[in-house]
């Protein structure tokens, strides 16, 4: 692992050093697991009391807090910022060396630039073109016409299928499969007669996909993911969904078919969404809401199904309420004389 004076991790962050510049750091650890010559972090007070008194040389802090025990402080603007910034130092992405593996299978007609790596077992299809410094680790499968910008990361067992397009740093993990068919159906003569899935799916720059996601690809057009969306594990995405820029979703999300999500919206776990609605800007839709309506911008909803959050809060408090009400009636027709008897 490599070391670094807290003068260099300042300088790098813009930073404050109180204590020793030269102190050398060999890793990053959390406060009750930290070592000599590691460095930990605190956001907060409670954070702070505890990664002073831990045996960590120093501490990533936000705020004017002071070391009590001698221990060198890197202050910072935001402490998990730089918690972000700092650990790829220390632990540093694996480096892959050019080229494809012995038992990769590249089709003639496919465009590998020099600096890509092409993992054991993997498989490029017809014309598919595989940018600067991509990585496919081992058993993925990039199908014909795919297009994978500077610096994708596949890890093991991802699929593509064909004509998916794929901006620049994309990460896919483990067992994510995009462009799989959407899932159309039409009743026609006492059966479902499938709609052909003739689309693609893109994904813009900076997207990531954890493990065990499914985009399907558009029944016409495409399904899009927009620049900076995270995805969590478990994500099922439908066909020609559009998803904005920098949104978060979490694992187990829903979303069915055609619905169009705006920039900067948070899906907590194991929302579902219906098909065909809107979801503007900067909406947060709490866990395991079910939604079947639009929502405008900026808005918070919650619930199953989901309403504005001060509404089902509302509702919520109500249904505690219940069992007080219930009683109260009870004993008003108890008193009255009107208390329905046992059948």
């Amino acid at each position: 692992m490599p070391a670094f004076t807290a003068a260099q991790l300042a300088e790098r962050l813009g930073a404050r050093v109180a204590g020793d510049p030269d102190l050398a750091l060999t890793g990053f650890a959390p406060a009750d697991s930290a070592k000599a010559g590691e460095l930990t972090f605190a956001e907060n007070e409670s954070y702070f009391a505890r990664a002073d008194q831990s045996a960590a040389s120093a501490v990533l802090v936000a705020g004017p807090f002071e070391s009590g025990t001698g221990k060198t402080l890197i202050h910072v603007a935001n402490a998990r910022v730089a918690f972000a910034q700092v650990l790829p130092l220390f632990f540093p992405e694996p480096v892959h060396p050019p080229g494809a593996h012995p038992t990769a299978v590249v089709a003639a007609s496919a465009e590998v630039d020099p600096t890509a790596h092409i993992g054991p077992h993997c498989v490029v299809g017809e014309r598919a073109k595989i940018g600067p410094g991509c990585v496919l680790t081992a058993h993925d499968y990039v199908g014909d016409d795919c297009v994978l910008g500077e610096g994708c990361r596949l890890f093991p067992n991802v699929t593509l299928y064909a004509r998916s397009v794929l901006g620049k740093r994309v990460r896919i993990h483990a067992g994510t499969v995009v462009g799989s068919d959407g899932f159309g159906y039409v009743f026609d003569a006492g059966a479902h007669r499938k709609v052909p899935q003739v689309g693609h799916v893109i994904l813009h720059d900076d997207v990531e996909l954890g493990a065990n996601v499914t985009i399907d690809r558009a029944a016409l057009g495409a399904t899009v993911i927009g620049r900076g969306t995270k995805i969590d594990n478990l994500v099922q995405i439908a066909h020609n969904v559009s998803i904005g820029e920098h949104c978060i979703v979490v694992a187990q999300v829903g979303i069915a078919g055609s619905t169009k999500i705006g920039n900067y919206v948070t899906l907590a776990g194991q929302v579902g969404i219906a098909g065909h609605l809107r979801i503007a800007d900067k909406v947060t839709i709490a866990a395991q809401s079910g939604v079947m309506n639009h929502i405008p911008e900026g808005q918070k909803w919650m619930g199953s199904p989901a309403q504005p959050d001060r509404v089902t809060k509302r509702q919520l408090l109500a249904i505690e309420r219940l069992p007080e009400l219930l009683r109260r009636v009870q004993e008003l027709e108890r008193r009255l004389g009107t208390e329905e008897k046992p059948v």
